[in-house]
């Protein structure tokens, strides 16, 4: 008997964890509040990787590295941002450490003291402006366009593996302008490609929006984001974009020379994604038999089982998948073969579900004597038999309709739990009863959406951009409302 893991019916929560573990993605540190990510999670992650990062090529950014560790005054110099993360920041204040006196461990050695402590990047706006101040002269110097892929600290004592962890792994755009309009216009640019990437890759459907004040992030005028609703009815903030007005600039004194001579500070964004992503991922495809992947970021998008009992079954079959993964290779699709004579064919078909691969392999002796092939497809976990010669065309298909089918699935899972509110008893009663997303109208004012998160624990997961824009009577108070926007309990 294989081991009995939890449903998404019986416990979302436990079942997301083991899901982890089960799929072999990552796994808790030692270290309290990390993760280590672990080869197959680590692979996914690089594809994700590996996309953004042309994306973000293709619309002109390049990237950089910036320090670890930023000395503590910088952070002090933009108001709200250091009163936004001052409660998650890890700080160095020693840099060496000395044999205990007992000589039974070591200990921080007092005549080591910083002087000036460093924090651990918890996000890397500060140390990137104070750069820019030395790179920017005049117009000619703009925009600067520059990405960072990098970890971050932010000390978390509640901690999930890849949805809230101490450290985690992401990209942050840091871009420098000569006027408002680009600044905005780049936010909203990287938006789309957050939006896009999510989509067309993840086959995860996003609401395109802006922040409420309240969520915004710490130094920014605005906070564009894309949310995306969890098979438990919970939304996930997948991406935010970010504009940062002058705040920094003037916080660094970074001023360029227009064309007419005069001084002006320059205007910024700031943009990012993170392993996060990773959980987004898990949420909102996966069953109760384990992972399931979007061909496009599957590292393995098809494996090949084969099932034999002699040698020379073995070589007559292999010799079958080792041409066929050469033209899987050449079409561009990651194959590969497994014939580990350690394991059985069962234990295998198990393993690869549980991994989330895309498309399932096997031939055996009466296969091979036919010409044919299993093919089994892990979204609807069906299987057919069909000719092995030409086979590659309709695998290569057959990934094509998983990948659109993912989305369509979970769109219109998103849709059915998209539900339209006026009145704030109703809404108490559904966001507890059915979770998703409610479009309300709300007053515009903190205090609401303050009461709203106390007796709920809903929060304005953003103000659609695409939303409708009809008028109406905020459902708490009773007040004039500009739009709906979209409550829901969120990760």
């Amino acid at each position: 008997m294989g081991k009995k893991y939890t449903s998404r019916e019986e416990d979302y929560s436990k079942w997301y964890n083991e899901l982890v573990g089960r799929a072999d993605l990552a796994e808790h540190s030692d270290v309290k509040g990390c993760m280590v990510i672990k080869p197959h999670g680590y692979a996914i992650w690089e594809k994700m990787k590996e996309n953004l990062d042309r994306m973000f090529k293709e619309t002109g950014h390049s990237n950089a590295y910036f320090p670890l560790f930023i000395p503590k005054s910088y952070l002090s110099k933009e108001a709200d941002h250091v009163e936004g993360f001052a409660k998650e920041c890890a700080v160095v204040t020693h840099y060496r450490l000395k044999n205990s006196d007992d000589g039974k461990g070591v200990v921080v050695d007092p005549e080591a003291k910083l002087e000036e402590e460093l924090i651990v990047r918890p996000t890397s706006e500060t140390i990137i402006w104070n750069s820019y101040k030395n790179w920017i002269q005049s117009y000619r110097d703009l925009p600067i366009l520059i990405n960072q892929w990098a970890n971050v600290v932010r000390w978390e004592m509640r901690t999930r593996i890849f949805l809230r962890t101490a450290e985690f792994l992401w990209q942050e755009g840091h871009t420098a302008h000569a006027t408002e309009r680009e600044a905005i216009e780049e936010a909203e640019r990287m938006l789309e490609v957050y939006a896009d990437f999510a989509e067309r890759y993840m086959a995860m459907p996003v609401i395109k929006g802006i922040k409420s004040e309240s969520e915004r992030f710490a130094g920014a005028l605005e906070t564009y984001c894309i949310e995306a609703m969890m098979q438990d009815g919970k939304a996930l903030q997948a991406g935010t974009s970010h504009f940062l007005g002058q705040n920094f600039a003037k916080a660094f004194d970074v001023k360029f020379a227009d064309k007419e001579g005069g001084l002006e500070f320059v205007w910024a964004t700031s943009w990012g994604v993170s392993t996060r992503l990773m959980g987004a991922l898990i949420m909102t495809h996966s069953d109760d038999e384990g992972l399931v992947l979007p061909p496009a970021l599957a590292p393995i998008q098809v494996v090949g089982v084969p099932i034999f009992k002699t040698a020379e079954e073995l070589e007559l079959i292999s010799e079958k998948f080792k041409n066929l993964g050469a033209k899987l290779g050449e079409m561009g699709v990651s194959f590969k073969f497994d014939d580990d004579d350690n394991r059985r064919p069962g234990w295998k078909f198990a393993e690869y579900e549980a991994k989330g691969v895309p498309v399932r392999l096997a031939m055996g002796p009466r296969d091979l004597e036919n010409g044919k092939i299993e093919v089994a497809r892990r979204d609807l976990k069906t299987k057919e038999v069909v000719n092995f010669e030409g086979c590659e065309s309709m695998i290569q298909t057959l990934l094509e309709e998983i990948q659109k089918n993912l989305f369509t699935r979970a769109k219109d899972f998103q849709e059915s739990r998209t539900q339209t509110v006026d009145s704030y008893e109703e809404f108490k009663i559904k966001v507890e009863k059915d979770g998703g997303f409610f479009l309300a109208h709300w007053d515009g004012t903190k205090e609401t959406e303050q009461k709203i998160k106390e007796e709920t624990k809903a929060t304005i997961r953003c103000i659609p951009l695409d939303g409708d824009r009809a008028s109406g009577e905020c459902m708490v108070t009773g007040k004039p409302s500009q739009q709906r926007v979209i409550f829901a309990k969120a990760y």
